[in-house]
């Protein structure tokens, strides 16, 4: 009784858009790991720049080496994913900068990473961003956006603790 009296209150955190660009639905992403939701619920993006901020406020708990994704932990500890691109862990790191580490707090808006989207569009399989909450079996994910996102602004998604 004393915690839910005094006890931190469970958030659900609003997820926004970490990059700015076109909404893709999880369904329509050209990856199976991706489109049949392997990974988790969620969206992708069709990027317009290469920006990469945060979506939630948060913790940094990954920086992958090849610096072509990102994943973050909420304070109700929801786990997202930000995967820029498709098959772009090959470009092995080249046109990507990384502005954050593992440990790290972010807030909604803070810069992740930076990538060279002409870049990605020549050497990558494709530019769409997916968007996944990893450990989406404990979480009801809706979308909530429109089509045109912009980072950091746009509220993309809610997740709820199930």
């Amino acid at each position: 009784m004393f915690k839910k009296l005094f006890g931190k209150k469970e958030t659900s955190p609003e997820v926004y858009a970490p990059v700015t660009g076109n909404k893709v639905a999880l369904e329509d992403v050209p990856d199976p790991v991706f489109s049949q939701k392997m990974m988790g619920e969620g969206i992708a993006i069709d990027p317009t720049d290469g920006v990469v901020v945060s979506p939630v406020e948060g913790e940094v708990v990954q920086v992958f080496p090849t610096k072509h994704a990102v994943g973050l932990k909420t304070a109700s500890d929801a786990e997202i994913l930000i995967h820029i691109g498709l098959e772009t862990v090959s470009m092995e790191g080249e046109g990507f900068e990384a502005f954050v580490s593992q440990g790290d707090k972010v807030k909604v808006g803070d810069k992740l990473i930076t990538f060279d989207l002409d870049l990605v569009k020549e050497k990558a399989k494709s530019t769409v961003t997916p968007i996944i909450v990893t450990n989406s079996d404990d979480y009801a994910v809706e979308v909530t956006a429109g089509d045109q996102l912009s980072a950091g602004s746009t509220n993309l998604m809610t997740v709820n603790k199930k």
